[in-house]
């Protein structure tokens, strides 16, 4: 009995050293601060699209959003995703019921650019009003 239970312990010391040993790495989402927001028209070649929403199609509008990405931390930021809200000039939504806007691949460390593609349905009038712009990526690559 006292032999088993030394057993018992021992491979249980055993796992608990090898566990702490051989834990991967944590991947925590990393706040990354978006700001000097703007926008333009798309290029000819990027600008044909449609806004799609239950089966029906409508015209759209191609803009790409750009900004500064300021990554604060000392470690390359993955697969980022930008939320923001974007309004018309009737400050009415562009994107109804949806915050998540893109991604951005990478970013390193410090001040850097980013670009995002949007399709705008094109009876909303511009000027585009870019709202709460902020991003949220990992400090390791996620596995596709």
């Amino acid at each position: 009995m006292r032999l088993r239970s030394l057993t018992v312990i021992f491979v249980s010391c055993v796992i608990g050293v090898l566990s702490w040993v051989f834990t991967p790495p944590a991947v925590a989402l990393t706040q990354i601060k978006l700001s000097r927001l703007s926008y333009h028209e798309c290029p000819p070649e990027l600008a044909q699209g449609a806004v799609t929403s239950g089966g029906t199609t409508m015209a759209a509008h191609c803009f790409i959003v750009t900004g500064i990405a300021d990554n604060a931390t000392n470690k390359t930021v993955y697969d980022a995703d930008i939320f923001g809200r974007i309004y018309d000039a009737n400050n009415d939504s562009v994107m109804q019921n949806r915050t998540r806007l893109g991604s951005i691949e990478k970013i390193p460390p410090g001040i850097s650019d980013f670009e995002l593609r949007i399709s705008v349905p094109a009876n909303q009038p511009t000027p585009l009003k870019l709202k709460q712009f902020k991003a949220a990526g990992f400090s390791a690559q996620v596995r596709r």
